[in-house]
């Protein structure tokens, strides 16, 4: 999966857009799958995608098969064409 902005689909950048939104959460695996409000979100492979791309990542360590909140990674804001605050 490319991260450029141009090459992600809707779907995918519909989906980093709740996770910087802060409505998202990884299921911490190797393969972490995305809820998003709470229900399993319908395309897990594009979530996986954007796991193994750097896009997101798990906010918080859990134990594997734990949930944990997802943040966007600063390449994930990047492919939205949002930068985060400077601390």
């Amino acid at each position: 999966m490319s991260t450029h902005p141009s090459a992600l689909s809707r779907r995918a950048i519909a989906m980093l857009k709740a996770v910087g939104e802060g409505r998202a959460e990884l299921r911490c695996s190797c393969e972490p799958d995305l809820r998003v409000d709470g229900l399993s979100c319908c395309d897990q492979n594009t979530a996986h995608d954007l796991a193994r791309a750097g896009l997101v990542r798990a906010a918080v360590v859990v134990a594997p098969g734990q949930w944990s909140p997802a943040e966007l990674t600063d390449a994930g804001h990047r492919a939205l064409g949002v930068f985060p605050a400077a601390a």
